[in-house]
């Protein structure tokens, strides 16, 4: 599936617009990425090929400058040797290397310009593919809090759930149940504290049986008195 029918629509893209249009985002955003990084590599290998061009193109200027050298050479030394028909022959050799020198030159100065669109067209597209990566980057994260917001949601309407409801309330009735229990288990059972209070009240209730029974004892004239 192509999104892009060239490579222009790729940067003149709105790469939000597309995908607020679109029912499917993230499939979307992963086909327009594809699509991109597709397009870069043949980008790449085009440039690549252009930047071959220049490097044969060069070498061939630089070796028809040499040979325009050497013919200049060869023509001074015909003129210092009175052979003006051989410097004639070598001035046409150096003309006709010239007119190949200047061919070559607008050659590579024509692949030089396509070179320098290729690395134009590749830093475009590669910062239009960043911007579709953080997009997608964006997504997931999108993706991974409504995820995380469906658990949540779906953990708190457990809670409320009839059932959960009624667990509790068993728990809750079992925990009672055990309290009761345990204060059924302590009760009637006296401190030592208590136990004590209890023999000094009974030391004082003897004491006072002692005493009324002492009273009783004593003569009645005694008692009058």
């Amino acid at each position: 599936m192509s999104i892009f029918t060239r490579f222009q629509d790729i940067i003149n893209s709105n790469v939000n617009a597309i995908l607020d249009r679109t029912e499917n985002p993230e499939k979307m955003i992963r086909l327009m990425i594809e699509e991109m990084e597709g397009t870069l590599v043949e980008l790449k290998r085009s440039c690549a090929g252009a930047m071959a061009d220049v490097a044969i193109v060069k070498r061939h200027s630089d070796k028809a400058r040499r040979e325009i050298a050497a013919w200049e050479n060869k023509a001074a030394m015909a003129v210092s040797k009175g052979r003006d028909d051989l410097a004639r022959e070598a001035l046409l050799e150096k003309r006709s290397v010239s007119l190949k020198a200047e061919r070559l030159d607008r050659q590579w100065e024509a692949l030089e310009t396509v070179v320098s669109g290729y690395q134009s067209d590749m830093s475009q597209l590669e910062e239009k593919l960043r911007e579709a990566k953080e997009r997608r980057r964006a997504l997931v994260q999108r993706y991974i809090h409504a995820r995380r917001k469906k658990a949540t949601e779906e953990r708190i309407r457990s809670f409320d759930s009839a059932e959960t409801v009624l667990r509790f309330e068993r728990l809750a009735h079992r925990l009672e149940r055990m309290a009761s229990e345990a204060d059924l288990v302590n009760y009637g059972r006296k401190s030592p504290v208590d136990g004590k209070f209890e023999h000094l009240m009974a030391e004082v209730e003897k004491q006072t049986i002692e005493a009324e029974l002492a009273r009783l004892k004593r003569p009645r004239y005694e008692t009058n008195m």
